[in-house]
């Protein structure tokens, strides 16, 4: 099993990896195959595309932005692209157009208003995150069809391939790496059998498959992202959109820490930055899926404070990184991080795991410490729900980072100060996220339907 820290890392926009990168990355999909197919060879008159979004999509579509998305990702724009544009501005041109390019000379229909879907029935059978998109002529035949899946951190799959991928996810197989763990315990027992850290075994592996050059470049990338968008949050002020009136409080927060640092401590640090990249998340600004958007502020806060606190060093940071994506691609390969699939515990449930992981390694924990980390981490995020409020990634999304980055940060801590003999390993831990996530509601997965969603009292 093999996942690389550049493809668990990702940099896009908010607010969502599942409702919004992913629904973008397969709308522009479905454009390059029309073209590679050469279904139309001229314009036709009266032939549109259409996207019916299904599941989770459809009940919080509208908060996540999965309509925008769709409409950005068939007019060609890729999350990555978009991080540094005024997105607004490219998104209220697409909506004024009732065309699409499909290249430099065929045009069809598409009004996203008219022909972007929110199907609230019965979700497809094989993912909660559900999409189809349809290329149809004027006599309202489908030319071409395809059906995808957001599955969660911006990874996508086709009907034809999410039943073979485990998870479901796209790996490398196994022999492609000198270090083949997939699991947790087979980590372990590489890790002793060949005298070296999880840090080192994941680095190794993504030489495999890229340069050092490469590989450090991606994650010196990745931290700069990470950095900016904190920097980016603490001085922004304003109301978040969406229509909750959710007024940012980062910058505040960060101010009061600064004036008065006497009787401040490292809780109140660790949610000044979480809250500040989820702010910025959820203004659909630039952020690093970590290993989601709705998770984004739990890795970068803890590695903030180690570096600005602490004085981590670059090398630090992409060890940090390295045994985080580690641990993440485990949870991913064994279980999900997708918040419609398992909840909140698949998505700020694993981001504390990886987080407390890589801040135990840095710190010179052991293998068998930073296994602790992971799963102390994740144990006590066993059986959060998903239940935003009108769809909107802000509450409780926003503030659970926060206590997200807490969690991780007491979760290495502790493992530190043991010898890493623990009860519950972390591939049971893992199992049992999986298994809850499979018997929780659909109420509580990222349908706005239970919860917190369906709480708010009118005054």
């Amino acid at each position: 099993m093999f996942i690389s820290v550049l493809e668990l890392f990702k940099i896009g926009i908010g607010p969502s990896s599942s409702h919004t990168l992913g629904p973008m990355v397969a709308a522009n999909n479905f454009i390059e195959r029309i073209n590679k197919l050469n279904i139309i060879e001229s314009n036709v008159n009266d032939t549109f595309i259409q996207c019916t979004l299904r599941g989770s999509l459809a009940f919080t579509g509208k908060g996540h932005s999965t309509d925008r998305a769709v409409a950005l990702g068939l007019h060609g724009h890729l999350p990555a692209s978009l991080s540094n544009k005024d997105v607004e501005k490219i998104v209220r041109q697409i909506m004024k157009s009732d065309e699409l390019c499909l290249n430099d000379k065929l045009t069809v229909l598409f009004k996203p208003e008219k022909h972007i879907i929110f199907d609230k029935g019965a979700p497809l059978p094989e993912h909660p995150n559900g999409m189809i998109f349809e290329l149809i002529d004027g006599n309202n035949n489908t030319l071409f069809s395809e059906t995808y899946f957001s599955i969660g951190g911006g990874f996508i799959s086709t009907l034809a391939e999410i039943n073979q991928l485990q998870a479901p996810l796209k790996m490398q197989p196994s022999a492609s790496c000198q270090y083949p763990f997939d699991s947790a315990n087979s980590m372990l027992q590489m890790a002793k059998d060949n005298n070296t850290s999880i840090t080192q075994m994941k680095q190794i592996n993504e030489l495999e498959h890229l340069t050092e050059t490469a590989l450090f470049e991606g994650i010196n990338k990745i931290w700069q992202s990470m950095q900016k968008c904190i920097e980016n949050g603490l001085q922004a002020e304003g109301t978040l959109p969406g229509g909750l009136n959710v007024s940012r409080r980062a910058k505040d927060l960060y101010e009061s820490l600064k004036s008065n640092p006497v009787n401040v401590n490292i809780n109140d640090w660790l949610c000044a930055y979480a809250m500040a990249v989820n702010e910025e998340n959820a203004a659909g600004n630039m952020v690093v899926t970590a290993p989601t958007n709705g998770a984004a502020g739990v890795i970068p806060a803890v590695l903030y404070y180690f570096v600005t606190h602490e004085n981590g060093t670059d090398e630090q940071v992409r060890d940090f990184l390295l045994t985080a994506s580690a641990i993440g691609g485990l949870i991913k390969h064994r279980s999900s991080i997708s918040g419609a699939e398992v909840g909140c515990q698949g998505e700020v449930g694993s981001a504390a795991a990886m987080a407390a992981a890589g801040l135990c390694s840095v710190r010179g924990g052991t293998p068998q410490q930073v296994e602790n980390a992971a799963e102390m981490a994740l144990e006590h995020h066993l059986g959060m729900t998903c239940d935003p409020v009108n769809g909107l990634v802000q509450v409780p999304c926003i503030e659970r980072n926060g206590f997200g980055a807490i969690k991780a940060h007491a979760a290495a801590s502790l493992a530190l100060r043991g010898n890493g003999i623990h009860f519950m390993p972390l591939d049971n831990c893992i199992e049992a996220m999986k298994q809850t996530g499979l018997e929780m509601s659909h109420k509580y997965k990222e349908t706005s339907l239970g919860g917190l969603a369906v709480s708010i009292t009118e005054c």
